[in-house]
């Protein structure tokens, strides 16, 4: 029997956060939502906002969870339960401040790379066997970040995109979106070769 996929986009709840860089994996998931014409409604038996239909020929939902994102675990892990989604058919969309900004990379598993919401998933799936998606928010290197990195990087990612960033911002969640509906339609490795073939970021 097939799986429905299940595309999760991570981020905090509420206006204050909504154009902040650390709600990036929001606003890819809406822009997919948008293209394909999907409404979001409110998933009454877990925490979150959910749109479900068709992409590419596959049965997808796509969740924004309504916890806070270190608790993001627990709406996935629901989500997938109700859905009956396997982990092979789960993709997290999340910001990353490691990765420059306009940059994507792929993985279909990995660590949690210090992030809140990937240590919440990891936590409540028990595994590191998902794909996600991690959409560059950083400066071009790591150490050009606010001084003191690790007392200013929530400062950093609570942030809203800087003026130049909101230029080609709609350009990097169409990308990202791409990305995303490659993993659908041709898996793995679909989404590596479309994540290749984006732009790199600013120089």
């Amino acid at each position: 029997m097939e799986t429905d996929y299940l595309i999760v986009g991570l981020g905090n709840p509420g206006s204050k956060y909504e154009k902040t860089r650390h709600n990036l994996g929001f606003m890819v998931v809406e822009a997919l939502a948008k293209k394909h014409r999907l409404s979001f409604k409110r998933g009454w038996r877990f925490s979150g906002r959910v749109a479900s239909g068709v992409i590419d020929g596959q049965k997808v939902h796509l969740l924004m969870p309504t916890t806070y994102m270190n608790l993001s675990g627990t709406a996935i892990a629901r989500a997938m339960h109700i859905y009956k989604v396997a982990p092979p058919h789960l993709v997290v969309v999340v910001d990353d401040v490691y990765v420059e900004f306009g940059a994507m990379r792929f993985r279909a598993e990995g660590g949690t790379g210090g992030h809140n919401g990937l240590k919440s998933i990891q936590t409540c799936l028990g595994t590191q066997a998902y794909s996600r998606l991690r959409m560059g928010i950083g400066q071009k290197n790591v150490e050009n970040l606010p001084q003191g990195l690790e007392g200013q990087l929530e400062e950093y990612v609570l942030a809203n995109f800087t003026p130049s960033e909101l230029q080609v911002l709609p350009q990097f969640l169409e990308s990202g979106a791409l990305v995303v509906e490659a993993w659908i339609s041709r898996g793995v490795e679909g989404a590596n070769s479309q994540t290749n073939a984006q732009p790199k970021g600013k120089e």
